[in-house]
Order: C-alpha cells, then structure tokens, then sequence
C-alpha cells in the first residue's frame, strides 16, 4: 500500500523503513527487515561504542546502500499514489457535478439567501464578460506568440504598423495585432496602472494597520496586562480558588434561538448549571422557532430543568419580526427584567462553563462607565476539517489581536452578539434592541460607544461554540457579516460625526472600525487579486509588483496565523481561501452598502450539534450545581437517535457556486497568459489561487457528503 502523500500531524514511532520479502519457498516463513536506524551510521572508535571505525567502514557503506535503497522505494510509493488521488479527485468533480445544484437554485428549507436576481445577475455577467474575453485575448497571444511578435514594441513601430494597410508589411494579422497593442499601450495601461497604485495604497495602509494590531497585542503579552476588576472578588483563573468574592448582582441569562434542534439540550444544560445564587439568577430561553416540534422539544426541555429548580422561562413569540434584534427587543420589555443589574447573552450553541458569571460580572463592581464584558470564543469542531481549521484561523486572529488590542487601549469594539454580559443600563441608554440591520450587536455596540461606555475584552474567559461546518453554511454567515456593517455604516455616520466625543474617537470609528477594516479590505482584496492581476496579465504594460503578490501577503498570513501556532502548516492554504472569499465578501459589501440584494435577508447559520453527547457526559461527571435527575437525556437513547440518522442519511446535494467557478476559469487563464511573458511568481499566484477557486466552487471544501 503506497504511503499517503499528506500525513501533517501524524507521529512516526516507528524508527528504520520495513521491507516485506516473500520468499518463493512455501516453507519459508515473511521476513520483516528493519532499516538501519541512525546510531547505526554513527560509529565511533569510542570505547562507549564498542566498534571500531575499520570494522564499521564496509559496514555504513551497504547501510548507506540500504537507506537510499529504501527512500527510493518510499518515493516511489508517493508517486504510485498520486495517479488514484487524482482518479479520485476527478471522480468527485464528476459526482459534485452530476448531483450537485447551482447556487441559483431555490432551497427547499428556505435557508438561502433571497438576492435581488438583477443584482446577481449583473455581477455574474460581468465576471462572465471577463472570463470571455480573457480566454479570447488568450488565443490571440499565443497566435502572436507563435509568429514571433513580442510585447514590448517600440512606439514608432506601433505607430507604424497602426497606419500601415493590412497588405503591407506582415499581413493582416501583424497589423491587427499592431493595433491592439497600440491601444492597450495608450488607453488601457494608463487607467489599470491607477486602479492598481491605488489598489496598492489601500493594501499597505490595510497592512501597516494589520502590523499595528499585532505589535499592540506583543506588548500585551510582554507587559503581561490584562483587565482587573476595581473592585476584587474574582475567581483566580490560575489556582481556582475564589478571593473575597462578595460581588453577586442579579443577573438575567438570554438563549435566543430559532430552529436550533442540534443544540438546544447541551445550551440550556450549560446555562443551568452556571455557579451563581439562585435567587439571583434568571434565565430566559427565547424561542423563535416555528417549527411546532422544536419548540415541544425545546420547551419539554425547559419544564425538566424548572422541576430540578432552576430559575429558567420558556417564551416564543407569535409575531416574529426583527429576527435575532426582535427577539431580544421583546424579551427586555418584560416587566420583572426592571429588577436585573445585568443580562448575559448565549447563541443556542454555546456552553458556558460554570465560573463564567463570576469571571465577568465582578470587573462591573466599582466601574460605573464599563458597559460590556466580551469573553473570547473557543471552538469544540475546530480540526473537524479543512474549512474550519482556517475559520480558526481567522477568529483566533480576530479575538486575540483585534479584540484584545481595542479593548485594551482604546475600550471599544464590535459586541460579537453572545458570550457577553451587558449593563442593563447602557442597552437602555444607547436606546435598546433595534432591527434596523442584520448586526444588531455591532449596532448597540456602536451607539453605547457614542454615549460614553466602555468596553472589557477577556481573552483569558473563554466560552466554547461551534464553527460552520460546510461552505454553503460558512458563505451566509460571511454574508451577513460584511453586508450589515455596511448598512449599519450609512445609518451611522450622521450620529458618529454628531456625537460628542474626541476626535481621535470618530477618527477610529470612521476610518479604522469601519471604513478600513470592513469596506477596504474586502474591496482591495477582491478587486487586486481576483480582477487587476489577471488584467495585467492581457496587459502586461500595466505592472503590478511581485511584493504585492506574494511577499507582503505572505507576511500577513503569518502574522494572522501567529495566534493558532498549531495552524501553521495551513498558512498557504489560508491565504488563497482568503482570497477566495473575498468575492462573498465584496458581493456583501455592495449588497449592503447600497442597499441591494439579501442586505435585509437573515440566515440562522446551521449547526451539527456534533458535541453535545461529549458535553452532557462531562456536565454529569462534574456534577453540576442543579442536579439533573430526570432532566438528564437519555446517553443511550442519544446513541440510537445517532446510529438511526447515519443509518437512514438524508441525501444532501452540494452546491456548484458559478462565480467562483468563472473566477477559477478566468485566473487559470490568465496564469496560461503569464507563461507567454515569463511572468515568475505571478503564474504560480494565478495557478494556485485559480485551483482555489475551483475547489471552492465545486464544494469540495468543508463538510465531506457522500
């Protein structure tokens, strides 16, 4: 059996390469020989190694003879094995193909996004246009390639042949040739070299801000300066012993979810069993599912936990309006939430561990200006495949760096929508839940920062979650997370500029929280990578430098990677995904920053649900405050639900997306382009971000469907 080609992460105990010899003789038993080991080559006259270095000469020389012998035949191996990963590669593209549906399609659970069909259809048609004429000019080149003409013709030449009749000179063809180049020279170059010094100046003000964020958070680390709570009374993460704790307001607990039937029992079980007195704690599961059985299931589950005694309410709303941001708006509006200090926010996905409350509520204890404390996500599917190692890769980034620097120095930055715990005053201050976007989070963040509240990050309070696991999944969240900042951008700027706060505050908020870090990036990223550099390619008078292609990407990727050291030997294929993104994320953009498409349009992101046994088994082996008794789910009956879903699968169709699919097509093209000019590292940039594409369209990243 050949050795597989990718075995990152896997330990070699076994010392020496085996060989395997059957020998003809029926009487003759396998003989398994061991390859030289290392110490065997390293013979001494020491008199620790008790042979001498004549005896060992003739010896290490057929050693020698047998390494190279066996590295032969493991190469060997490796090459054997590439031919079946490619037959099985085609196999699958053949198969995604056949039963896969187009991102045209409608979905029949009505989970997909609702964009304009204009709006889709006028960008794809333009992607489409340039693929056209790529593969056009393509053809054209190598024609002119092949009949000897260059790129780099002199401009008296060019003028020439641009006058010369198609009977002169070379013929038709030269002179047509003659005239193309003449125009891309005078018309075409000019304007594509602007676009692309401009593309340039947003990426290295994007990366001296990416570099800032990073030094920012080094000096956190070495300066060892995290929040401490003014008051005292926290619990020590390091001993785990409790220091004066004195501090236990009221606190009320909100789950809002819609149809989450994968992961309501192991959120309402976490939540139930956070260490904090009874009395003060109340917890509201708001269920905005309209599923009849979720919500008897959800609600079942809530009677369980309130005859164990715990302090829990079950509320769905009949009109379900304003999604996540109107759920939470209604449940604030009840009566007795008047008695509560502080509310602490949880995704139906989300477990808290039992010391969340008092590794968060405490730093509100003599701070009367702090408004939130964020904890930092953690990830229970983060190395369950490729998509969401490098959606880890990109969170860590953002919690540890981005979270973690803001909060720091400047005490502001974008609520994540759960695992905080909120002043119930500071939301009734910024004027409560709104439903003017599909960020409500980042939207009360922003206007509690426009009256004067400050913000906490504690990056050492974690709160476990899941990541998406298919792409389909991971697309509409991305979706939904570059569109709303940008309407919540045109909502905001008139208060922003209005508000009476510094100057270097606005200045933050305008260019860097939203106008750099949420327009920018995705524009530069997609419009440089996926439309300038195939551009330069048809017209090679237009340059775009090799350290904006490789070297000064690659340094970012680095850096992004830093706070998920284990990820490191996903960095390559981190920045091309990266880069393939960027075509959801600019499409969001747009849709958002001029109101056009599904920019109103809200997706639950769908879960697998895939910890929930291991949890429950680990909530019951610690012992939970609120004994479970009944409560508990049945482990074995969980096991048979399980083995009855992998034994009846529901057949699921994986999506061929055709932007990405154009876009592979055209970068392929251009990087066939590259070659006629021996343009270096730009036909690998081109190669490799165009398979990219092309495995993203297909779907063959993220959850594996047979």
């Amino acid at each position: 059996m050949a050795p597989p080609l990718f075995n990152w992460g896997v330990k070699d105990t076994h010392r020496g390469t085996p060989v395997v010899v059957k020998m003809e003789n029926p009487n003759w038993s396998m003989v398994e020989l061991e390859g030289p080991e290392e110490e065997d080559l390293m013979l001494t006259n020491s008199p620790s190694s008790g042979v001498s270095r004549d005896k060992g000469r003739g010896k290490n020389a057929k050693q020698l003879t047998w390494v190279l012998l066996l590295k032969a035949h493991r190469a060997a191996g490796c090459l054997t094995s590439i031919a079946p990963a490619l037959l099985g590669f085609v196999a699958a593209v053949k198969r995604r193909v056949a039963a896969g549906k187009t991102d045209a399609d409608t979905d029949t659970d009505g989970g997909r996004e609702n964009e304009n069909p204009a709006v889709k259809t006028r960008f794809y048609s333009c992607i489409k246009l340039f693929l056209c004429l790529s593969v056009f000019l393509l053809v054209f080149e190598i024609v002119a390639y092949f009949k000897g003409w260059y790129f780099s013709a002199a401009r008296f030449q060019l003028e020439h042949f641009m006058w010369t009749p198609s009977f002169g000179v070379k013929g038709f063809f030269d002179w047509l040739y003659a005239r193309w180049v003449f125009v891309r020279v005078e018309y075409l170059a000019p304007p594509l070299q602007f676009l692309t010094n401009a593309c340039i100046v947003l990426f290295l003000i994007q990366s001296m801000d990416r570099l800032a964020l990073c030094l920012g958070c080094f000096w956190i680390r070495f300066k060892k300066i995290k929040p401490v709570p003014k008051g005292g009374g926290v619990l020590d993460l390091e001993s785990g012993e409790e220091k004066g704790f004195s501090f236990s307001p009221m606190v009320l607990v909100q789950i809002p979810m819609c149809n989450e039937k994968e992961v309501y029992q192991q959120s309402i079980a976490a939540v139930c069993n956070l260490d904090w007195p009874k009395g003060k704690l109340l917890i509201q599961v708001l269920d905005d599912s309209d599923d009849p059985a979720t919500q008897s299931l959800i609600k079942e589950e809530v009677q369980k936990w309130q005859q164990e005694g715990a302090n829990i309410l079950y509320r769905h709303r009949v009109i379900r309006d304003g999604y996540k941001a109107g759920n939470l708006k209604s449940a604030m509006n009840c009566s007795y939430v008047k008695d509560y200090e502080f509310v602490a926010i949880f995704d139906a996905d989300f477990q808290p561990t039992p010391d969340f409350l008092k590794k968060t509520v405490p730093h509100f204890k003599d701070n009367d200006d702090l408004g939130l404390v964020q904890a930092r996500w953690s990830f229970v599917n983060r190395d369950e495949n490729l998509l969401t190692r490098l959606q880890n890769i990109n969170l860590s980034f953002h919690f540890e760096v981005e979270q973690q620097v803001n909060g720091i120095f400047i005490n502001f930055f974008g609520f994540n929508g759960t695992a905080g715990v909120w002043r119930i005053k500071t939301l009734e201050d910024a004027g409560g839940w709104l439903e003017r976007t599909t960020v409500e989070d980042m939207d009360i963040a922003v206007r509690a920062h426009l009256h004067g509240w400050k913000f906490i990050f504690l990056n050492d309070v974690e709160c476990q979650c899941e990541l998406p696991e298919s792409y389909e999944a991971y697309r509409k969240q991305q979706h939904r997370w570059h569109s709303g900042p940008m309407q919540l951008f045109r909502l905001c700027l008139p208060d922003i500029i209005r508000a009476k706060i510094s100057v270097w505050k606005k200045f933050n908020m305008i260019f860097l929280f939203f106008l750099l870090r949420k327009l920018i990036l995705p524009f530069y990223s997609f419009t440089l990578f996926c439309i300038i550099l195939p551009m330069t390619m048809f017209v090679p008078e237009a340059e775009l430098p090799a350290w904006v292609v490789c070297y000064i990407p690659a340094a970012m990727s680095f850096l992004n990677i830093l706070p998920a050291p284990k990820a490191f030997p996903f960095i390559v294929p981190y920045l091309l995904f990266e880069n393939t993104m960027s075509v959801t994320k600019f499409n969001a953009m747009i849709s958002g920053l001029f109101q056009l498409g599904s920019a109103y349009e809200w997706v639950v992101t769908k879960k697998s649900g895939r910890s929930s046994e291991g949890d429950l088994v680990s909530l019951i082996e610690k012992g939970p405050k609120h004994q479970r008794g009944s409560s508990a789910p049945d482990l074995e009956e969980l096991r048979k639900q399980e083995q009855q879903k992998a034994s009846k699968k529901k057949k699921k169709h994986n999506r061929i997306y055709m932007k990405e699919l154009a876009l592979a097509f055209l970068l392929l093209t251009a990087s066939a382009r590259s070659l006629l000019s021996a343009q270096g590292i730009h036909f690998y940039f081109l190669l490799f971000q165009g398979i990219s594409f092309l495995l993203v369209g297909l779907d063959l990243i993220g959850e594996q469907v047979d």
